[in-house]
């Protein structure tokens, strides 16, 4: 038992108010009891000898009074080999394990290692005695279902140190110590293959940080090719309800080149959850024939869990991607929805009586929206080799308005902004990525010119659609009208994607060059037309032909054969320019 122990005199929702004697540290780890249970609580204000603590369980039952013992420990998670292929919840309790425990409804107060202590891994030391180390240097590793899993140097050891002892290879539960280093102060560190780090302390044991510049292959045509997001960068995806957010972000888990994907839901509707849980494992992984689970883990916190711990989980979730960000790795943090962590942040703090900004989420809504999305990035690491945290958030904003606060403190930090867009959703263009309003400040796979060109043809393509809508189509102009044709002609066999079909739900970079160039052809190429019935029936079997074309494999001879069909038809409307 700690202690340091306080007394609750003051009781608001899931807000305490502790009264302390010794010494607290904001962020520290509290527990309030009820008779034998204990309520695990953060430390988020401190006035005084007054401590406020979050608690991350139901407060029915505590009482003015109870006692509170402070841990000495900031919140944090274990790291460690067992991470993948796991459902946790945003404490890291691993919900399979907690299920089996308490049944169906999980009991309050119970809290389980993360990581399995009786499982034994095959151990091969990498650092012999006598080498010099620092914190992050690899001492071993361990195979983690297709990747090697580094045992490293505990982050939290500042300084030089020396390796005094190292275990032969062989099979070690993570409890185990695999070394023994010495410091320059002569103190000896047992090192096990399972460390903790605090989940609000950004990982910094690396060389340097690097410039987002590479683009990351999602295989989404209208990301890659039209609002690319760079291997290392940060995006938001922002949308009514409905609109595609979670299947957009699924497709994306499962084609996008990177090695790990870590999926936060945080707040989302239970459904929702239990949709991706019943999926992935059944999903196979396009580049290891296995099941995507493999390389995938799941925090999980729906919006019917406490509303405190929606903050935890995606603080959780993205010190696990920092973790495997420093063995080399790609990592790839889908966080859904941040709007639901907002509001748990504006519910905590209009109980803690602070000055509302805007739609009464706290003034300092941007910075917290800032700090976490800059724990995205590309890393040197001090091997030379490179890893990186792509994180990509959704935002769920009310009526898809995204001039609410959190779209827009989001928007100030992010390099691309895939909107999603309810005309779209309703009209069945998935995704249902808006292409005019849409943005990104990285760069693509596809010839930035060629884009630019059919951003201008989409632009002038919605222009005469809306004049058409006053005027209507005999009171537009053939060219005009060809101009309208031509954009719907890139909206319905580019822009839009068949996800549930082998071959279109994934585009490889080099398959969109080529195609987007075909494309790309055909909307700078001068057609001619005797009148606009000759025009919309050209362009509507020139898009059947085109959407087939998406279907055949690279590969496949009929994809020659569409192709030449295709040039032939264009060949039919131009020759007479």
């Amino acid at each position: 038992m700690s202690e340091n122990i306080g007394k609750i005199v003051g009781i608001n929702g899931n807000l305490i108010t502790v009264r302390f004697d010794k010494p607290v540290t904001q962020s520290e780890v509290g527990y309030a009891r009820i008779g034998e249970t204990a309520l695990k609580a953060e430390v988020i204000r401190i006035r005084g000898e007054n401590a406020e603590l979050q608690v991350f369980e139901d407060t029915t039952g505590l009482k003015v009074g109870d006692p509170v013992e402070f841990s000495g420990n900031l919140l944090a998670v274990e790291l460690g080999p067992g991470l993948l292929a796991q459902v946790y919840d945003g404490l890291q309790n691993p919900l399979p394990k907690l299920a089996e425990k308490c049944g169906f409804f999980l009991q309050r107060g119970t809290y389980l290692k993360a990581l399995d202590r009786a499982k034994k891994w095959a151990y091969t030391p990498q650092a012999r005695k006598g080498d010099e180390v620092t914190a992050g240097d690899t001492l071993g590793t361990v195979p983690e279902g297709i990747f090697q899993h580094r045992i490293m140097v505990p982050f939290r050891l500042p300084g030089k140190y020396k390796v005094e002892e190292a275990v032969a290879a062989g099979s070690y539960n993570v409890d185990q110590v695999v070394a023994k280093l010495r410091g320059e102060r002569g103190d000896v560190i047992s090192v096990t293959m399972v460390q903790e780090w605090p989940v609000k302390v950004p990982i910094k044991a690396y060389a340097e940080r690097l410039r987002p510049v590479e683009p990351l292959v999602t295989k989404v045509r209208i990301i890659d090719t039209f609002f690319p997001v760079a291997r290392g960068g940060v995006y938001c995806i922002p949308g009514p309800f409905g609109a595609g957010k979670t299947v957009l972000q699924q497709i994306t888990s499962k084609h996008a080149d990177v090695d790990i994907v870590l999926v936060a839901a945080c707040g989302e509707r239970a459904g929702e959850v239990v949709e991706t849980l019943r999926e992935f494992p059944e999903l196979t992984d396009p580049r290891t024939g296995k099941s995507l689970m493999e390389r995938t883990l799941i925090i999980c916190n729906t919006s019917s869990m406490p509303v405190a711990a929606r903050e935890a989980s995606v603080y959780t979730a993205v010190t696990i991607c920092e973790y495997y960000r420093q063995m080399g790795l790609n990592v790839m943090l889908l966080a859904d929805s941040t709007s639901r962590w907002a509001q748990a942040l504006r519910e905590m703090s209009g109980r803690l009586e602070e000055i509302p900004g805007e739609e009464a989420f706290p003034a300092y809504l941007e910075s917290v929206i800032a700090a976490f999305y800059e724990r995205g990035g590309v890393v040197k690491l001090k091997d030379g080799t490179t890893g990186s945290v792509t994180i990509g958030g959704t935002v769920s904003p009310a009526g898809g308005n995204f001039d609410e606060p959190v779209t827009q403190a989001t928007l100030k930090v992010v390099g691309a902004f895939h909107g999603l867009n309810r005309e779209r959703s309703d009209a069945r263009r998935y995704p249902a990525i808006h292409p005019l309003d849409s943005w990104s400040k990285y760069p693509g796979v596809v010839d930035a010119k060629q884009v630019a060109q059919a951003r201008k043809t989409l632009r002038q393509g919605n222009e005469v659609s809306q004049m058409m809508k006053v005027v209507g189509e005999e009171g537009t102009s053939i060219d005009d009208f060809v101009v309208y044709l031509k954009s719907e002609f890139l909206d319905a066999t580019y822009l839009q994607q068949n996800s549930f079909h082998d071959v279109d739900a994934a585009t490889g970079a080099d398959r969109q060059k080529y195609v987007f160039a075909k494309i790309h052809g055909i909307l700078t190429a001068k057609v001619f037309f005797p009148d606009k019935d000759a025009a919309r029936k050209w362009f509507l079997q020139l898009t059947s032909v085109t959407k087939d074309w998406n279907l055949v494999p690279m590969d496949a001879a009929e994809f020659k054969q569409l192709e030449q069909r295709i040039d032939a038809m264009l060949a039919e409307v131009s020759e007479h320019a």
